[in-house]
Order: structure tokens, then C-alpha cells, then sequence
């Protein structure tokens, strides 16, 4: 247990260290709300769905999560180049300690992260329909959080160098983000955009969010949470057995 706090402490200190990180990932988050939420928020009303910002406040929030969990993982590429890693893969400890110490500290900083944002939405006009389902978001937004730093772990420790990382990510990263529901509804959407959402884990995070906070939905709260608890252990068992193997 001492390691994995270390480690998840370690990954927080890194985190408020980097202020050009957080400032970096929060502005493209300001900007998706100001100018998606106020530009587009006249054409969404006159089509009759209501208030743009209500509707885009969950996909923001679901988009910072997504950024700052999968990219956790060039910490672990990082390591590996400047020798860390290494010196904490030969100390007698269990590398399932190690993976969940980093997995849980890079889950907490993107749960923090879709916090502030959630902080930010309400300065520009979005209200929650109810603050009481607030521990219901934080959870979503931490089992989110879990699910892609460990998507973004198991697919560092296969690789070794930066730009191969971000190359892989930015492939799945950006689909995952722009056909997930987070800025449009999947009401009246082309079959094969729907068909790709429905396998996209991402929508359902986006949809989880967005039916807590605004009270929409289109899977249902229940199969959102089922859906990602399952994709969630996947991963973590599948980035734990890659992690075992990185060679040092």
C-alpha cells in the first residue's frame, strides 16, 4: 500500500508542478464552451433542442477527462527514457502495486481536471439539474478517468518513444472525442455515426455525464455505468498484464 501511495502522490505532485500543462488543458477546454456554446447555441436553439450550453457543458467536461487521462501515459515513456522506471521496476516491490499507484494517481488528476471544468461551465450559464446528483457525477467522472489512464498505460508500455505515443493517441483520441455524442445528439445522426458511437466508450461516459448534469440521455444511466465498469476492468487487467512485461 505504501507504494501505491507514493506513486499516486508522485503523480499528483508532477501534475501541480506543470503549470503550462494546466493551463494548456484547461484553455482548449474554455474555448470548446465559448466558441461551440456561444457561436453554435443560436443555430441548436432555432432547431428546437433548447439551450446549447446545457447540452455541451457534459461533453466538455467529458473531453477534459479524456485529454488529460489518456496522455498520463507519456509519463511512463518519460520514465522509461530517463532511467525511473527502471529503478522503480528492480525495487522488491509488485509491478500490480506499481501500475495501480500511477493508474489511480493519473484518475485522480483527470477527475480533478473534469471538476474545474465543471467549475468553469457554470460561469458561463450551465446549471446542473439537481446538486445533489453532484457524488454521482464526481464517480462517473473518476471511473472515466480510470478507464483512459489505463487505456493510455497499457499503450505506453508497449512503446518507446514519444511520437509514436502521440501519433496512437491523437488517432484514437480525436474520433473517440468527435463521434461520441459530446457536441451533437445521436438522435437524428447518420446509422453509421450511431453504430460507431454505440462501441465508442466514450459516448457512454459523455451520455452518464450529460443525464446527472442535464438530464438527457440516450442509453440510460443504468447501461452507461454497466457499460463502463466492465470496459474499465478490462483495461486495467489488460494494462496491468502489458505492464508486467515492459523489459528493463
Amino acid at each position: 500500500m505504501n507504494v501505491i501511495y507514493i506513486l499516486w502522490l508522485r503523480q499528483l505532485k508532477r501534475y501541480f508542478r506543470s503549470k503550462s500543462r494546466i493551463i494548456g488543458s484547461l484553455g482548449q477546454s474554455v474555448l470548446f464552451l465559448v466558441a461551440l456554446g456561444f457561436g453554435m447555441g443560436p443555430i441548436f436553439e432555432r432547431a428546437g433542442q433548447g439551450n446549447y450550453i446545457n447540452f455541451l457543458a457534459p461533453g466538455v467536461i467529458a473531453q477534459a477527462i479524456l485529454f488529460m487521462a489518456t496522455f498520463s501515459g507519456i509519463e511512463l515513456i518519460w520514465d522509461k527514457e530517463f532511467g525511473f522506471l527502471k529503478e522503480t521496476l528492480v525495487a522488491p516491490v509488485s509491478r500490480l502495486e506499481i501500475m495501480i499507484g500511477r493508474t489511480l494517481g493519473g484518475a485522480t488528476i483527470a477527475t480533478a481536471q473534469g471538476i474545474v471544468v465543471l467549475i468553469l461551465t457554470l460561469l458561463v450559464g450551465f446549471r446542473p439539474i439537481s446538486f445533489m446528483l453532484l457524488p454521482m457525477t464526481f464517480l462517473i467522472m473518476f471511473l472515466l478517468s480510470l478507464f483512459y489512464t489505463a487505456l493510455g498505460t497499457a499503450i505506453a508500455s508497449v512503446l518507446t518513444d514519444f511520437h509514436g505515443f502521440q501519433l496512437i493517441m491523437n488517432f484514437l483520441v480525436m474520433p473517440s472525442f468527435f463521434l461520441s455524442g459530446a457536441l451533437f445528439p445521436l438522435d437524428n445522426v447518420p446509422v453509421l455515426i450511431k453504430n460507431i458511437a454505440r462501441i465508442n466508450p466514450l459516448s457512454y461516459g459523455v451520455d452518464a455525464l450529460r443525464q446527472t448534469l442535464a438530464g438527457i440521455t440516450n442509453f440510460g444511466l443504468t447501461t452507461d455505468l454497466f457499460v463502463l465498469g466492465i470496459i474499465t476492468v478490462i483495461l486495467l487487467v489488460t494494462g496491468s498484464y502489458l505492464f508486467s512485461k515492459i523489459e528493463i
